[in-house]
């Protein structure tokens, strides 16, 4: 018998409907007996069990999460969300899933074998798994914390993401515009791939237009940037203490709703207090890259971001009020303006620094600064200080 728990480690990158699927292959000719919390999508070949049939029989089987409305008799402790799991700095709680399985047909006198070649998707591709590896045995406390006890044993396998893996061209944009300029700076063009130039090809959708057959689930708007999304920053206003931001998110995609959304922003500006009036945030602590705030939607408000339609896209939108620090804040050089966007954890495709919106000729900066002609470029690598997903086996013998 064994309880199989997945980790969330990532702190803003979750997994979302249609939920997690874990796979592995057999060492040798196990199969699966039983399974609460959780169920194999395939039974396979069980032609050689006459009497009791086993719940999979695959040599590879592939799992997924109950639903939360699931039968007492079919649940277990950490089951049943749907396969969503949660970001690390969002909810905690919700950011593993767990079930169990009884596995039979193993050789005489054998304690079982690691599974090999885990997979794991999150929805989508993207997760690499390391090899099944033996670590501490798990120590549980029963009977009120008075008493410990520990399994026979315990497996672990760390899973990474790449975004390369999971797809070749970006998912999100960032647009830029301020009160003091009245260009507005677009995303760039070919952000996520270019329109194709055959006019009978459908790679988009234009505006107003949508045929009554639409199965793409990813066909989006046609646009200059052809993104799914776009994250719009807008500086308000400026006053002698604070100073405003507005926030946008857009969804161009026709077939596909965003639901626990989350954006990351990475601006000094941020290292100052500030509050969100219409999103829940805080900040994430990052090693070797200060002031990055996580966003995210409130419950029962605008947690989903919902998919275009005929006469509009869907968009969360936010204002976002930050203290000054009177030894930085500025408003030349593309100061107020945000470093890095990501978007549920992929990197949105930035305009480059000489497109910013910048202060019109002769206007004071609260910063002087000595050239005529400043070019700052800001480049920061933005990485996550704690591993991917932690997938553990904790074994007990079981006599069938």
């Amino acid at each position: 018998m064994a309880r199989v728990t997945i980790q969330n480690y990532y702190q803003y990158r979750h997994a979302e409907k249609p939920g997690w699927k874990l796979g592995w292959t057999w060492a040798k000719d196990e199969v699966i007996w039983s399974m609460s919390g959780a169920f194999a999508i395939q039974r396979g070949n069980c032609s050689s069990f006459k009497y009791e049939v086993p719940h999979s029989c695959k040599p590879d089987p592939v799992i997924v999460d109950l639903m939360p409305d699931a039968m007492p008799r079919n649940r277990c402790d950490g089951c049943c969300r749907g396969g969503i799991l949660a970001s690390w700095a969002i909810d905690p709680s919700m950011s593993y899933s767990s079930f169990e399985i009884v596995v039979g047909n193993l050789e005489q006198n054998s304690t079982g074998y690691k599974p090999l070649n885990l997979t794991l998707l999150a929805p989508g591709p993207g997760y690499t798994c390391g090899p099944v590896r033996d670590t501490s045995p798990t120590v549980f406390s029963v009977i009120g914390g008075r008493r410990e006890e520990e399994v026979f044993r315990t497996w672990k396998s760390t899973c990474t993401y790449s975004s390369y893996l999971a797809s070749k061209t970006p998912v999100c944009c960032v647009s830029l515009s301020t009160f003091y300029n009245p260009t507005i700076t677009s995303c760039p063009s070919c952000s996520c791939g270019c329109r194709v130039a055959d006019q009978f090809a459908t790679s988009c959708i234009r505006e107003g237009v949508i045929p009554s057959n639409l199965l793409n689930a990813d066909l989006v708007r046609c646009t200059d940037h052809m993104c799914p999304l776009r994250i719009h920053w807008h500086i308000k206003s400026n006053y002698i203490t604070h100073w405003r931001v507005k926030l946008t998110v857009s969804n161009y995609n026709y077939g596909r709703n965003y639901s626990n959304w989350n954006v990351l922003v990475q601006h000094p500006g941020f290292g100052q207090p500030s509050a969100a009036f219409s999103f829940n945030s805080t900040m994430l602590p990052t090693t070797g890259v200060p002031d990055v705030a996580l966003f995210w939607g409130k419950a029962f408000n605008n947690t989903e971001l919902l998919q275009a339609d005929q006469y509009q896209v869907g968009s969360v939108t936010t204002e976002i009020l930050l203290q000054k620090d009177s030894g930085s804040f500025t408003l030349s050089n593309g100061w107020a303006l945000p470093r890095k966007i990501y978007f549920n954890g992929e990197n949105c495709q930035m305009p480059l620094p000489d497109a910013f919106p910048m202060l019109p000729n002769g206007s004071l900066s609260r910063v002087p600064c000595r050239l005529q002609f400043l070019l700052l470029i800001a480049v920061y690598l933005l990485t996550e200080s704690l591993l991917g997903y932690d997938i553990h086996f904790i074994l007990q013998p079981f006599n069938l």
